[in-house]
């Protein structure tokens, strides 16, 4: 996923070393929770699906293996240099807060830690539901990221501390960049006010320790955020000490809080 600023610059680039590592960390940690989201009536066979933002493509390949042969599945990304098509799996190259949706029938719209990242969401989200066939399902996923981090365990309390500083100074980063950090509370009720129904949300947290897949995230975000994040006033010294200790098997916190939110249009 590549993510906007409010210039029309990109803060996570699908083109960068670390983008792969990013998108890797966040398909382990995601993809198991939106498939359950997206089990049936959400997903069935045979359906039409748009994949908003497919970055690195696993929630692509897997939706197109649930739909089966008739199905049909649109991923799309302002940058689709990790997406490959094949068989029912399209790709195609798009700017969802600029070029209107590439259709406007689907069965399934799924786009995941994608809006939270536009100045225009709002409007983004009206977009999308206008894109659904009658009965059709969208579901928006995005972090929280205004729920506190827990730090479970640490070598140190200063070691704790580091941890909050600089996850602190990288959400201020993303709200300089034009992130809303709280816009996953907003969801449900923007889903509703887009006309939805049969709207339900849920929230999924988990421990990561140090050295997993999940702690990774946070080295590779330090490190795709570094320039932004030493002009924000940390060290250099601080941020390779902040990845030491996450891959420190000693260490322990709370994931991002993923809040995932799906509505159906009526008829």
């Amino acid at each position: 996923m590549a993510t906007a600023t409010t210039d029309g610059a990109y803060t996570f680039d699908n083109g960068a070393p670390d983008a792969v590592p990013q998108m890797q960390a966040l398909e382990s940690f995601l993809d198991p929770i939106t498939m359950r989201r997206l089990a049936r009536p959400v997903l069935r066979l045979g359906a039409r699906c748009w994949e908003v933002g497919a970055g690195g493509g696993s929630m692509a390949r897997r939706i197109a293996r649930a739909v089966g042969e008739d199905g049909h599945v649109l991923a799309t990304d302002i940058d689709p240099t990790h997406l490959v098509a094949e068989g029912n799996l399209h790709v195609r190259q798009h700017d969802v807060r600029t070029e209107p949706p590439p259709g406007d029938a689907f069965d399934l719209i799924h786009a995941r830690l994608v809006l939270l990242h536009l100045p225009d969401r709002r409007r983004v989200l009206g977009t999308l539901a206008g894109a659904l066939a009658p009965g059709g399902w969208l579901v928006v996923e995005e972090f929280d990221c205004t729920a506190p981090l827990r730090v479970l365990t640490a070598p140190s309390d200063d070691a704790a501390k580091l941890f909050a500083q600089v996850m602190d100074t990288m959400m201020g980063v993303l709200q300089e960049h034009g992130a809303d950090l709280g816009w996953a509370q907003d969801v449900h009720t923007e889903m509703a006010l887009a006309g939805l129904t049969d709207l339900d949300t849920i929230t999924h947290s988990q421990s990561w320790v140090g050295g997993s897949t999940g702690t990774s995230l946070y080295e590779t975000n330090s490190r795709q955020l570094e320039p932004d994040l030493l002009a924000s006033g940390l060290s250099a010294n601080q941020l390779n000490a902040f990845r030491r200790l996450v891959r420190d098997p000693g260490f322990a916190v709370m994931s991002y809080h993923l809040v995932s939110t799906r509505g159906r249009l009526p008829g």
